[in-house]
C-alpha cells in the first residue's frame, strides 16, 4: 500500500506549522525514524493577513491559499491540513479548487470536545478577530447544542494584540497573562472549557493557566491527520 502523504498548507504563521508538524511527530506511534509519516510542509509565509481581509482591510488571501494547496497537491500530498483557524472561513472555496480533501480544523476541535468533555455546553473562544467576526466556530458548535462565549470588545482587543506579540516572538509572561486573563473571563461568563482558537496561542498558553480544561485545535487537527495517514478514517 503506497504511504499516505500529509500535506501542510502553512506559513500563517510559520512557527505555528511547525508547532502543527511537532504534533504530528509527537502523536505518531513510532520507534524508528521509518515508522513516522511522509509530510509536505508548504510554508507559504506570503499569505496574506487573514483577519485583515475577513475585516474588509486588506488583501483577499484565497488566491494564494488555493496556489499553496495546488503545490502541495501537484507534489502528492492526499490530504491537506491548514493549522490556521481563521483561514477555515476560506475553505469552502478552497476545496473546490482541489482535489484531494482537506481536514477541517473546527469539525476535529468539536470532536475533540465531545470525546473528552461530552457534557459541555458553553465553551469560550480565545482567537483572532477575524474568526470571531466570521463565527466559524460559533456555526460548527451549535451543530451539537454547544454555545461559543466570545470575549468583549475590549478584551478581544487585547487577545488580538496578543496574537500579533506571538507571531513577532514574543511569548513573554506578560503575553501568556493577556490570554490568561480574557481566558478568566469567559470561565466567569460561564465557559466550561476554552478554545485555544488560533495556533498561535498554545504557543504561549497553557491548560494550568486557565481555570478550566482547554481544546486544542491544533493538537485536535494533527491527531486527525495522523489518524488518515496510518488508515484509521478515510
Amino acid at each position: 500500500m503506497p504511504d499516505r502523504i500529509i500535506g501542510i498548507l502553512g506559513g500563517m504563521g510559520p512557527e505555528a506549522t511547525a508547532d502543527f508538524f511537532r504534533e504530528i511527530v509527537r502523536l505518531t506511534p513510532a520507534r524508528k525514524d521509518q515508522d513516522h509519516i511522509p509530510v509536505l510542509i508548504y510554508s507559504n509565509s506570503h499569505i496574506p493577513d487573514r483577519t485583515e481581509a475577513i475585516l474588509g482591510k486588506g488583501e483577499n488571501p484565497l488566491p494564494h491559499l488555493i496556489h499553496s494547496a495546488r503545490v502541495l497537491e501537484g507534489a502528492g500530498a492526499g490530504i491537506l491540513a491548514v493549522p490556521c483557524n481563521t483561514a477555515h472561513y476560506f475553505l469552502p472555496e478552497l476545496e473546490r479548487a482541489v482535489s484531494i480533501p482537506f481536514l477541517d480544523m473546527l469539525f476535529e476541535t468539536l470532536g475533540d470536545l465531545q470525546s473528552r468533555l461530552p457534557a459541555v455546553r458553553r465553551v469560550g473562544l480565545l482567537a483572532s478577530a477575524g474568526t470571531v467576526r466570521c463565527e466559524i466556530f460559533h456555526r460548527v458548535f451549535q451543530t451539537r447544542g454547544v454555545q461559543v462565549l466570545v470575549p468583549a470588545t475590549g478584551d478581544q482587543e487585547v487577545v488580538s494584540r496578543a496574537i500579533y506579540r506571538v507571531k513577532a516572538g514574543d511569548c513573554s509572561q506578560n503575553t501568556r497573562s493577556a490570554f490568561a486573563s480574557a481566558g478568566e473571563k469567559l470561565v466567569a461568563l460561564g465557559a466550561e472549557a476554552i478554545i485555544l482558537g488560533c495556533t498561535e496561542i498554545p504557543l504561549v498558553l497553557r491548560e494550568k493557566d486557565v481555570s478550566c480544561p482547554c481544546l486544542n485545535p491544533t493538537v485536535a487537527l494533527a491527531q486527525a491527520a495522523v489518524d488518515w495517514a496510518l488508515g484509521k478514517r478515510n
